[in-house]
């Protein structure tokens, strides 16, 4: 989603400000923006091209300045226009960016108008730096902020400076994530700190309702009520390494192949499956759950309805599995005794969170987060969480926070199953082997790449492709299918396979390539008979065929030889082959892998 990066220093700040807008634009973006002060005076410069054309602007022009702003915008409001790009200026005086939406700003745009505010752009944000403005006389910059921040209803980050006040940026939040970064003489804010990496590796994580005042020498935070509060300061080295690209040519192709490590340290000391590892008063709420209902969005949606097969076979425990924009839009029935699961890989996912404090206000008190942001706002809303260790993820297509993802479900399924007495202590220990064997058998499945290749040189040249699952691997040709059209560009669908002759089956013909993914489980010869009925048709079959499912190449099928079965890990197993598959097609087709069109890593608005 949108971009912020701020600096304010003894020293010009412009590559600062252009090194972190190109560090963010894995987030995906139309429009960006650099605004610094300079002599007194507010510069401003916008593009609706990439960061690149936008560095060049501020070169040629000859922009420097010790205090700036600059932004990365994903149109809602307003079409991505000039115009309509941050820094966002109120009279030539004061300087705006912001992420998120105001959802009361057409009442205050009307009043603003009405006191003689002009209003160039279609933007929600404009309301907010006029709105600043407005409130400037008798007042400083933080504490028109604050006056201002009262009267937004909505989600937002901001970043402000005030051309009058030329030795403090003041940044706000409010169900958008900021944070500041400390430096040597120096200070920041942004939206991601992997924004700042190459200034310091010093952060400040702020809440929601905080409001910071920044000088050069110090950062001054304020909370909701207006108290002065001291935000734990956290020292965040390892995330050089994860903006590093090394020797891959993408990101999405670096995090692909991070799995089988990420996947490790995720499960690290947590395959004792004890209740304890999802929070101190975890074993008094699990004992007490007996539902289960798991909120989320996108690919860790499809984590969630993994975890349904998984918690109802193994664990025994009724499941429902709800996209989160929807469930806060209808009527549903609360039961005291849910555990209701938010999955997120930022934590910062609006609907996700929203969906959260519905199932709250509902009440619904035994809430659990899987997350991949210790200090996001999803971690800080749940009694309980559980914390991959994915490591930072920079390609928009989820990769490895999808597999940490279904890692952190199987060890509370395994948890809750032992609780239950559903799993006795051998089939525990089968289940901790293979959790700890997962490493070892991703890295066959990275193996086959070269494969995959071949496959991806024909998927290339295709428009539409169908996937095809049955049970828990259903989700994941689900998975295979979001992957492929990310990135890709490729219209792709997926089905339970049984489902194909209620519809999907008319769409078969020898153009279009059919993925089905084969496991060695009790449905396999029911897949045999739904492949069947796509080879009678012409059908071209791309099979993920695990040992012994008596699966061959031959015309019309393309069988691909899993490495092993890992009973109801398998899901891991193969998704890594479809997002390997998905990456290679893309780069066959020659498209932005990392940063795919119209679409955002972290989706902070509704």
């Amino acid at each position: 989603m949108c971009g912020i990066v701020s600096a304010i220093a003894q020293r010009n700040i412009v590559p600062v400000l252009v090194e972190g807008l190109k560090r963010l634009e894995y987030r995906g973006y139309d429009s960006c923006g650099i605004a610094v002060l300079a002599n007194g005076a507010a510069r401003r410069a916008r593009s609706v091209a990439r960061v690149e054309d936008l560095a060049a602007q501020v070169k040629n022009a000859g922009f420097a300045g010790s205090i700036g702003l600059a932004h990365t915008r994903w149109a809602t409001h307003g079409a991505p226009v000039t115009d309509n790009a941050h820094p966002i200026f109120s009279r030539e005086t004061v300087a705006l960016v912001h992420n998120g939406i105001i959802e009361n700003h057409e009442a205050l745009r009307n009043n603003l108008s009405a006191q003689g505010y002009t209003f160039v752009s279609q933007t929600d944000s404009e309301v907010i730096a006029h709105l600043i403005h407005s409130l400037l006389p008798g007042k400083n910059l933080v504490n028109a902020v604050r006056a201002a921040v009262q009267q937004l209803h909505g989600a937002f980050a901001i970043a402000v400076f005030n051309s009058a006040e030329p030795h403090c940026i003041v940044g706000a939040r409010h169900g958008s994530p900021l944070v500041i970064g400390v430096g040597d003489d120096a200070h920041f804010l942004a939206s991601d700190a992997i924004a700042l990496v190459s200034e310091t590796e010093r952060f400040i994580f702020l809440e929601d309702g905080d409001i910071a005042e920044l000088t050069v020498d110090a950062a001054h935070i304020t909370d909701s009520n207006n108290a002065r509060v001291e935000r734990e300061m956290r020292v965040l080295a390892a995330i050089h390494q994860a903006s590093a690209l090394g020797p891959y040519q993408h990101f999405m192709q670096k995090e692909i192949f991070a799995q089988p490590r990420a996947l490790a340290d995720t499960i690290s000391e947590r395959d004792s499956f004890l209740p304890v590892c999802f929070g101190g008063h975890a074993p008094s709420v699990f004992e007490r759950i007996d539902r289960v209902l798991i909120l989320a969005c996108g690919s860790s949606y499809y984590a969630g309805l993994t975890a349904k097969y998984w918690l109802e076979s193994i664990a025994a425990l009724p499941t429902q599995v709800e996209i989160a924009s929807e469930y806060r839009y209808r009527d549903s029935v609360p039961h005291p005794d849910t555990l209701v699961i938010a999955i997120s890989q930022s934590g910062e996912t609006a609907d996700t969170l929203a969906a959260l404090k519905h199932a709250q206000a509902l009440g619904h008190i035994h809430t659990l987060a899987i997350c991949n942001a210790a200090t996001s706002a999803l971690v800080r809303q749940t009694a309980l969480s559980f914390l991959t260790d994915a490591g930072v993820e920079i390609g928009v297509a989820s990769t490895k926070a999808f597999t940490t993802q279904l890692a952190a479900l199987f060890v509370l399924t395994v948890t809750l199953g032992k609780l239950r007495a559903r799993v006795p202590s051998s089939t525990e220990d089968i289940y901790r082997q293979r959790l700890r064997h997962l490493p070892v058998a991703l890295n066959r499945v990275l193996a086959l790449e070269p494969n995959l290749i071949a496959w991806a040189d024909t998927f290339a040249s295709k428009e539409n492709a169908l996937f095809l699952g049955r049970g828990m691997h259903y989700p994941i040709a689900l998975e295979g299918a979001l992957k492929l059209k990310e990135i890709s560009y490729i219209h792709a669908e997926a089905y339970p396979a049984g489902e194909l002759k209620h519809g999907p089956l008319a769409l078969v013909t020898d153009a279009m390539p059919v993925v089905a993914i084969a496991p060695n489980d009790a449905l396999l010869e029911k897949l045999k008979s739904n492949l069947h009925e796509v080879r009678a048709r012409g059908g071209q079959l791309y099979v993920l065929a695990e040992p012994d499912t008596q699966i061959e190449s031959d015309a019309g099928v393309h069988a691909m030889r899993m490495p092993e079965h890992e009973g109801p890990l398998s899901p891991l197993l193969h998704v890594v082959a479809l997002q390997l598959l998905a990456y290679h097609t893309a780069r066959a087709r020659g498209t932005d892998i990392d940063k795919p069109r119209n679409l955002a890593k972290s989706v902070t608005v509704e």
